[in-house]
C-alpha cells in the first residue's frame, strides 16, 4: 500500500464529511440559528464568557481537544494493522466525532454555557448528574496527570523541544495583546506569531536544554511535572483572552503547518506502508482488536473529553450559534487529520516490515516515539529536512498540543469542583477549586514514584472512560433532540455503538487488571463501570419520557435565552 493513496483517500473522506454531513447536521438536526443570543453575549464577563472570532475560537477548541491522545492512540492501535485504525479514524471523524463535538457545543450554548455534567441534571436527572460528575472528574484526573507525564518525558527525551515549548507562552501572550488590546489585523498577527513560533523551533534545534539529573532535589522528569502543574494552575485562572485563546489559536496554525509539512513529505517521498493491513503476528499479550481498538483510538475518532471542552470553555466564547459548525465539526476534522498523519507516520516511516516489528514488540510499544521517529524519517526523505530538526518539529507539536489540553483540563476540573460544591450547597472560589484540581492530579502523577510514573499507571483506563463519557454526552443530546421532535438517528446509532464497545472494554479490562493483581485500576474500573451503567439506565428512562411527551421546538422557553 502506497501512503499517498492512504493520505488522499483519508483527507478526502473527512473533508467531504465537513462539506456535506456537517451541513445536514447544522441545518436539519441542530438547526443552528444566527440570530440566537449565545451565552458569550448574554453572560459576557470578560473572563470566561467572551464573544470570540470563530477562527480564534476554532484554534482554542481544536488545540484544546487535540492533545497527545490523537497521536498516541493511533500510533499504538496500528499494532493490529493499518486498515482497522484507518477505517475507525475516517468513519469515526465523519459520523461520530464531528456530530458529537457539534452536538455538545450546541447543547451547552442552548443552556447558558452550562457544562455537560450539569446538563445531565436537567435532561437525565439528579442521580444521573451526580454519577456523571464522577466519570467526568476521573477522566479529567487521568488527562491532567497523564499528559503532564507525557510532556515531561518528551522534554527530557527531546531537549531541543524545550525552548519552543516555553517560548510559545510568550508568543501567545503577545498575540493576545495584539488582538484584544491593540486591535491589530488578525491575519498580520497570525503570520508574525507563526514565524516567531517556528523561529523558536529552529533555535531550540540548535540549543537543546538538558537538565541535570536532579534539580532542587527532584529528578528531571519530576521537576518538569511540577513546573507544568504550576503553569497550568496559573493559566487556568487567567481570563481566556490573555493566554488560553491566543495560545490555542497560534498552536492550531502551527499544527496545520506541521501537518502540511508531513503530508507534503508523504506526497513527495511516497513511502510504502510497511505495516500489514491486518496484523496476524501481534506480540504476546496484545489484547483483542474488538473492543480495544475503539477505546485505544478515542481522540481522532470520538472523544468524551471534547464534549467537556465544547461545553466547558468553547460554548462560553461562541459569538454566533452558526459558528458552532466550523468550530465544533471542523475542529474534529482537524483532529482526524492529525490521527491520520500519526497512522501514516507510524506505518510508513520505516524501511522494512522487520524494522517496524522491531519497534512494535508489545501493545504499548508505539505511541509518540513511533510518530516522531517515523514522521521524522518521512520528512527527511520528502523535503530533505534534517532528522534532528524533523524530530524537533514533531516533538514540539506533540508537546504544545498536550500542554494546551492540560491548560484546558485544569480549568475544566476547576469547573467540576465548583459544580460539585454547588450541588453540596458549598461555595468554592476560583483559587481554592484550582488548588484542589492541582492537588489531586499531582497526587496521581507522583502516586507511584518520585519520577512521576503514577500518571501513566491509570492510562489503560483513559480511552475507555473517555468513550463512556462520549456515549453519555450523546445521550443528553439525544434527549434534547427528542424533546424538540428533531431527527435523532444520527445521534442514536453512534450512541449505542460507543456505549456497547466501551462497556465491553471495561469488562475485558476488569479481567486483565484482576489477573495482573492491579488493584488500583481494578477498583477504578468497577467504579466507572457501575457509574456508567447507572447513568445509561437513567438516560434510557429519560429518552423514553422524551419520546412520550409532546415535542416542543421553542428554544427560548427551554433555555430562557433571547434573540438578538
Amino acid at each position: 500500500m502506497n501512503s499517498v493513496l492512504l493520505a488522499i483517500v483519508g483527507v478526502a473522506m473527512v473533508l467531504l464529511g465537513y462539506l456535506l454531513y456537517s451541513k445536514y447536521l447544522a441545518n436539519r438536526v441542530y438547526r443552528l440559528d444566527p440570530t440566537y443570543t449565545t451565552p458569550a453575549h448574554e453572560l459576557k464577563d470578560g473572563v470566561d464568557y467572551v464573544p470570540t472570532n470563530r477562527y480564534v475560537l476554532w484554534g482554542h477548541h481544536f488545540t484544546s481537544v487535540a492533545g497527545a491522545a490523537p497521536i498516541v492512540g493511533p500510533a499504538v492501535a496500528v499494532i493490529w494493522g493499518w486498515l482497522p485504525a484507518f477505517l475507525w479514524v475516517t468513519f469515526g471523524t465523519v459520523f461520530f466525532a464531528g456530530m458529537h463535538d457539534l452536538g455538545a457545543l450546541w447543547a451547552s450554548a442552548r443552556n447558558r454555557g452550562r457544562s455537560i455534567g450539569m446538563l445531565s441534571g436537567s435532561y437525565i436527572g439528579a442521580r444521573g448528574r451526580n454519577l456523571f460528575l464522577v466519570v467526568i472528574f476521573l477522566l479529567l484526573l487521568m488527562v491532567n496527570a497523564a499528559f503532564a507525564v507525557v510532556i515531561s518525558n518528551l522534554l527530557v527525551s527531546t531537549p531541543t523541544a524545550v525552548i519552543p515549548t516555553w517560548g510559545a507562552i510568550l508568543v501567545a501572550v503577545l498575540v493576545g495583546q495584539a488582538i484584544y488590546r491593540f486591535r491589530l489585523n488578525l491575519a498580520v498577527v497570525s503570520v508574525i506569531g507563526v514565524v516567531a513560533l517556528y523561529s523558536l523551533i529552529l533555535i531550540g534545534d540548535r540549543v537543546p536544554v538538558v537538565l541535570p539529573e536532579t534539580v532542587l532535589g527532584l529528578s528531571d522528569n519530576a521537576f518538569w511535572i511540577v513546573v507544568l502543574f504550576l503553569y497550568a494552575g496559573v493559566a487556568s485562572m487567567l481570563p481566556v483572552w490573555v493566554l488560553l485563546q491566543p495560545r490555542d489559536y497560534i498552536n492550531g496554525l502551527q499544527l496545520f503547518i506541521g501537518l502540511a509539512i508531513l503530508y507534503g513529505s508523504v506526497l513527495i517521498a511516497a513511502p510504502t506502508v510497511v505495516a500489514p493491513a491486518f496484523n496476524d503476528n501481534v506480540p504476546e499479550g496484545t489484547p483483542s482488536l474488538v473492543p480495544l481498538l475503539f477505546v485505544t483510538i478515542a481522540c481522532g475518532a470520538i472523544s468524551g473529553f471534547h464534549g467537556m471542552v465544547s461545553s466547558g470553555t468553547t460554548a462560553k466564547q461562541l459569538d454566533k450559534e452558526t459558528d458552532a459548525r466550523f468550530v465544533g465539526y471542523f475542529g474534529a476534522v482537524g483532529e482526524g487529520l492529525l490521527a491520520l498523519g500519526a497512522i501514516i507516520a507510524a506505518t510508513a516511516g520505516y524501511r522494512t516490515l522487520a524494522d517496524w516489528e522491531a519497534v512494535y514488540t508489545a501493545f504499548n510499544a508505539g505511541g509518540v516515539a513511533a510518530f516522531v521517529e517515523g514522521g521524522g524519517a518521512i520528512m527527511n526523505a520528502g523535503l530533505g529536512i534534517p532528522v534532528s530538526l524533523s524530530a524537533t518539529i514533531l516533538a514540539t507539536m506533540a508537546v504544545l498540543f498536550a500542554a494546551t489540553t492540560m491548560d484546558t483540563g485544569v480549568r475544566l476540573q476547576r469547573f467540576v469542583v465548583q459544580e460539585a460544591a454547588e450541588i453540596a450547597g458549598i461555595r468554592v472560589g476560583t483559587m481554592v477549586s484550582t488548588l484542589i484540581a492541582l492537588a489531586v492530579a499531582m497526587g496521581l502523577a507522583f502516586g507511584a514514584g518520585a519520577d512521576g510514573a503514577g500518571g501513566m499507571v491509570i492510562w489503560p483506563l483513559f480511552g475507555t472512560t473517555n468513550q463512556i463519557l462520549a456515549g453519555l454526552t450523546l445521550s443528553i443530546v439525544a434527549v434534547m433532540l427528542m424533546r424538540k421532535g428533531r431527527p435523532v438517528l444520527p445521534v442514536l446509532v453512534p450512541l449505542v455503538f460507543v456505549l456497547v464497545m466501551s462497556v465491553f472494554a471495561l469488562v475485558v479490562q476488569m479481567g486483565t487488571f484482576y489477573n495482573a493483581g492491579n488493584w488500583l485500576l481494578l477498583v477504578l474500573d468497577v467504579i466507572i463501570l457501575v457509574a456508567a451503567l447507572w447513568v445509561i439506565v437513567e438516560a434510557a428512562v429519560a429518552m423514553g419520557r422524551a419520546r412520550r411527551s409532546p415535542a416542543t421546538d421553542d428554544d427560548a422557553v427551554t433555555t430562557g435565552a433571547g434573540r438578538r
